[in-house]
């Protein structure tokens, strides 16, 4: 769902940039408070934290290169909000996210430089927002499981690609560059991409699921689901000589803290599934094209279409120039969009925790008492 330059005019793209960087903005702040506080409770630490977040934008990068089919001459690919909010909350999976489209639309000429804004509005803030208010309000009213959170990310996931057809719809009605009428656009956005949500809610449910199934502390919608052990006294401990009710009350005994264990193994499991995703699976997705490029041809939205500004880049359309094994090609573009998205997100999220990190150091104690006058003499 990646929209071109030229399908949106400029003054509808400007706003919608506008309330991207403003998105983008709260979201930097609220994902200082998710880095820093994703260790509570779960014994990971705050530290680990950035590197998964940096790994979750690089495995949506990654699979959002295995387009599948959908329907006749139509194909689907993961938007990957839901994904992202479900696994490291939701400013950060906005975060994640508009990482993603900034280097698809950098480096690979996918996706207007000039409707950026519109991609993130579209694909990173609408799919979140919808998919993370979805998945609270069902693991609300769900029994606290496991299966749960997994069923709750497969709806949630399904809804919110028909609604990123619904904004995508709204922000062409207001500035879209051609003359369509805007119910059939309408119509077949909305029905070619609720066929996509099912794609999208079946990898997002895969996808928790398997992490829950390993690490649950390390799902940012499992929280509360895995409590400490408490050590309770039976009172069939009472000593003999001496009735239960009057011994006296034993002292809570210490209990030890959970050993931190290493997210390592996650990392490196994530990272070769998204190598293998983009460098190797990538070969095998469906060449058909996606559902708003179908819609775009079939309805005429694409007739002012745009040159993408980096259509020379030596990566663009996800393939290395001058390398003629396009299988080659293919797969190595593939794996330098990985690297490169992990680098770059990752970067921003240790930057983030860090600074949340230095201003909880530098912030004065509340409690501590005020130092007492000196005394005149």
């Amino acid at each position: 769902m990646h929209v071109p330059d030229g399908f949106i005019n400029a003054p509808v793209s400007a706003a919608a940039g506008a309330v991207a960087a403003a998105a983008v903005a709260v979201s930097l702040r609220g994902a200082r408070r998710e880095l820093a506080g994703a260790g509570a409770g779960g014994g990971t630490g705050a530290e680990r934290t950035a590197p998964l977040a940096g790994l979750v934008a690089a495995f949506i990068f990654a699979v959002q290169m295995l387009n599948f089919p959908v329907a006749a001459g139509t194909s689907g690919h993961l938007l990957g909000g839901a994904l992202a909010a479900i696994l490291v909350g939701p400013y950060t999976g906005v975060l994640c996210v508009s990482v993603v489209l900034l280097m698809q639309g950098v480096l690979f000429a996918d996706g207007g430089l000039t409707a950026l804004g519109i991609n993130i509005s579209d694909m990173a803030l609408t799919t979140t927002v919808v998919a993370y208010g979805v998945f609270r309000l069902l693991v609300k009213v769900l029994p606290r499981t496991r299966r749960s959170v997994t069923v709750a990310s497969f709806v949630a996931a399904l809804l919110s690609v028909p609604a990123a057809a619904v904004c995508f719809t709204a922000l062409y009605a207001l500035g879209g560059t051609t003359d369509v009428p805007i119910g059939k656009v309408f119509t077949a956005m909305v029905g070619v991409h609720v066929l996509i949500g099912i794609g999208e809610a079946v990898i997002t449910a895969l996808t928790v699921g398997a992490v829950i199934a390993v690490r649950p502390d390390l799902v940012h919608g499992a929280r509360g689901l895995t409590r400490p052990l408490e050590l309770r006294t039976s009172p069939l401990a009472a000593a003999p000589d001496r009735p239960a009710a009057d011994q006296p009350a034993p002292a809570p005994a210490a209990v030890p803290a959970a050993p931190r264990r290493s997210a390592r193994r996650l990392w490196l499991a994530g990272l070769a599934a998204a190598l293998l995703c983009a460098g190797g699976l990538r070969y095998y997705a469906s060449s058909s094209p996606d559902g708003l490029e179908k819609v775009a041809h079939d309805k005429g939205l694409d007739t002012r279409t745009e040159q993408h500004a980096t259509a020379d880049s030596p990566l663009a359309d996800y393939s290395v120039k001058d390398i003629a094994n396009p299988r080659l090609a293919g797969g190595l573009a593939g794996v330098i969009g990985v690297a490169a998205t992990l680098a770059v997100g990752t970067g921003v999220f240790v930057v983030l925790r860090r600074r949340k990190a230095a201003a909880a150091d530098a912030a004065p104690a509340v409690d501590a008492p005020a130092p007492a006058p000196a005394e005149q003499g």
